[in-house]
């Protein structure tokens, strides 16, 4: 019996290296692929600039060159809003969506927020360990860049959300939005609206569980990704 197509999309200033825990955990199940998006670790930047639409395009040609006709995704954070939004534009090549820890209140305010805490020269003085990490995650781009154009990109997704509930609605998947109980970045309220947007939506908390991916529970997370995925 051939396993289901399960595809990992890291989040902001992330990489698919940081699935590599996860993978292991869950391909006894599943099929499972992860990739880079433009820009971020061991792919180059063939754009100006971060974009959702891009990075929902890079998946689009993901699929297509790995002759993925259809698959379920799993979206870590910015992961789960590019996956979300290509299942709005591209219905057919999604089964499902599972996702965690997912900013769904874009709005001027809270870009300005999230994006105010993107300073490289900053970072370097206050957090050398995470610039570090950032350094070992991007080896194809340099660092400092993948945060600017992060922080350009939250900005510009404050102006013009492209997940409203309008979008959301539209969207036929079934849908698993979980959130951590002990995320400082994402609202349970935000999560919640979302959740009740979606059409097919079932709404997950995880105990102990903060926003950084590094420090989740990764049996937990595999078996709530497993047993949304088989039980649909």
């Amino acid at each position: 019996m051939n396993k289901p197509s399960l595809l990992l999309l890291h989040g902001a200033l992330g990489s698919k290296q940081q699935f590599e825990p996860l993978s292991k955990a869950l391909e006894e199940h599943f099929d499972v692929h992860s990739l880079d998006f433009d820009g971020h670790g061991s792919v180059p930047a063939s754009r100006q600039t971060f974009r959702i639409e891009h990075f929902a395009e890079d998946v689009a040609l993901y699929l297509e060159r790995g002759n993925l006709t259809s698959v379920h995704i799993f979206g870590y954070s910015m992961g789960g809003y590019v996956a979300l939004y290509l299942a709005n534009k591209q219905p057919q090549r999604i089964q499902s969506i599972i996702t965690l820890g997912t900013k769904f209140a874009w709005n001027p305010e809270t870009a300005a927020k999230e994006a105010s805490m993107l300073n490289p020269e900053r970072m370097k003085e206050k957090i050398p360990s995470f610039v570090k990490r950032l350094e070992m995650l991007h080896p194809a781009s340099d660092w400092a860049s993948v945060v600017e154009k992060t922080k350009e990109m939250m900005i510009t997704l404050g102006n013009a959300p492209l997940l409203d509930a309008t979008a959301l609605e539209a969207i036929q998947q079934r849908v698993r939005i979980s959130i951590g109980d002990r995320d400082e970045m994402v609202t349970l309220e935000e999560t919640v609206s979302a959740h009740k947007a979606l059409r097919a939506s079932e709404l997950a908390v995880l105990p102990n569980t903060p926003h950084v991916l590094e420090k989740v529970n990764i049996k937990r997370l595999s078996m709530m990704i497993t047993d949304f995925v088989m039980n649909l």
